[in-house]
């Protein structure tokens, strides 16, 4: 019975009990295939002892560890790399537009700004009430233009002259500051693209990579501390016969 339990070690033939052994076909897949990959000849029904065993438990654990840092490091020099290429710089439009303003386009601003406002209109009403009365009516004795009022006629297009191209003058430069807006708002989205990719992809390793990983790295430190544990106990086996035989002869 005892000469039936009695097996060779894969790694150095050495002799080993079903106690202290372990079966190729029970270990995990990435653990069989690096033993398999020393031991080509080895086969799925061979025993591999508990010593070996924890060697090759600790490599493949600093493998698993070495691959996922390899892939962070990966994706983490792709996202610097998405970050740098874009050299573009994003710049406040409107502190921008408003250094490189010129007088005429304060004017303009401003004259705009005016035309398009209730007191714009509450003047120039004012205005041609006021003129329209005052020579249809001679008072104070003016009456420089009778009625059909063909000079109010005149100066209100020359006014819509030239405040249409004033008008326009602003709108132009309404329409740069949403170009630039625009161009602004497309670097920040294109950035902002490159990083949730890239976070995405950071994430999904974490989550496919890293946490079964740590999972079964917990696992085989488990499984290394048992296999400790068990070898110090086999040690104390040994160390007990010795020390009762020197014990014998004093008594």
């Amino acid at each position: 019975m005892a000469d039936e339990e009695q097996l060779g070690c894969l790694v150095d033939g050495q002799p080993i009990s079903l106690e202290t052994s372990l079966q190729l076909a029970e270990l995990d897949v990435g653990l069989r295939n690096r033993i398999k990959r020393d031991y080509p000849q080895s086969k799925s029904s061979d025993y591999i002892c508990g010593h070996h065993l924890l060697k090759y438990r600790l490599d493949h654990v600093d493998a698993m560890i070495n691959a996922d840092l390899k892939q962070t490091k990966k994706i983490n020099h792709k996202l610097t790399k998405a970050l740098q290429s874009d050299d573009y710089d994003i710049i406040d439009v409107n502190d921008s537009l408003k250094e490189s303003l010129t007088f005429g386009q304060k004017v303009s601003d401003d004259v705009a700004r005016f035309g398009g406002s209730w007191g714009f209109i509450l003047v120039f009403m004012f205005v041609l009430i006021s003129w329209m009365i005052v020579n249809g009516l001679h008072l104070f004795g003016i009456n420089f233009d009778n009625y059909p009022f063909i000079l109010l006629n005149l100066v209100l297009s020359c006014v819509a002259a030239i405040q249409a191209p004033i008008i326009m003058m602003s709108q132009n430069r309404s329409a740069d500051r949403d170009r630039m807006m625009a161009e602004n708002d497309y670097h920040v989205n294109l950035k902002a693209e490159h990083e949730l990719r890239l976070l995405h992809a950071k994430v999904d390793h974490l989550a496919q990579n890293q946490v079964p990983h740590t999972m079964e790295i917990e696992r085989f430190q488990l499984e290394i501390l048992g296999e400790i544990r068990q070898e110090l106990a086999e040690l104390r086996e040994v160390k007990s016969p010795e020390s009762t035989s020197r014990r014998e002869p004093h008594q």
